[in-house]
């Protein structure tokens, strides 16, 4: 039996309380709940800060525009959109354990959220093709990483996860079969990704 039902349910705190259907929130002392939003505040500016100065930096200087830094420069812009298009609103989520933005904005978050992660890992590996032809092939480095190559790589890392996360979440792939599951948990307030075997 859940801590849940073990509570007297006029203790317990709904994401909306006005909300028959409302989904219930975490309870947490006032205190600890501003740490935790301070820490991620400062981790949500620290990597918008961090990631527009290496944006500025590769943009303004021409002597680090090269293949190489196409490839960091594009992975900055990824990372600089997490934190300001995800980050935010999965810290409300993580804390409060609500969803106070809408079903629509829900998918468009998850949309994003596993376009833009997805798109940070081809650009990872992306880097490490071009660092292993750096370090492994210096002499001919120059001949297999050019600029159409760099940006195919470029196409590939942001096209590639664009048609997943918005095909698979837009058209409900994810969650065929699961649809018993969903119907059990569903509630006001609920934003979660669900994963049907696919």
């Amino acid at each position: 039996m859940s801590s849940l039902h073990l509570r007297n349910p006029a203790d317990v705190q709904f994401c909306f309380p006005l909300v028959n259907t409302s989904c219930p929130t975490k309870e947490r002392p006032m205190p600890t709940i501003c740490a935790m939003y301070m820490v991620m505040t400062v981790a949500i500016v620290m990597t918008m800060l961090g990631n527009m100065a290496v944006i500025i930096s590769i943009t303004h200087f021409k002597q680090l525009h090269s293949p190489t830094n196409f490839l960091t420069l594009s992975m900055a812009t990824t990372d600089l959109l997490v934190s300001c298009v995800v980050m935010p609103f999965s810290m409300v989520r993580s804390i409060d354990s609500c969803w106070y933005f809408g079903d629509l904005f829900c998918k468009v978050h998850s949309c994003c959220d596993i376009m833009l992660c997805t798109t940070s890992i081809f650009h990872l590996c992306f880097i490490s093709i071009d660092r292993y032809y750096a370090v492994c092939d210096p002499l001919h480095y120059v001949t297999h990483i050019t600029v159409p190559v760099t940006e195919f790589f470029l196409l590939i890392s942001w096209t590639v996860p664009v048609f997943f996360a918005f095909g698979l979440v837009c058209s409900g792939l994810n969650v065929i079969g699961a649809e018993d599951f969903i119907a059990a948990i569903d509630c006001t307030g609920l934003c979660v990704l669900i994963f049907n075997k696919l």
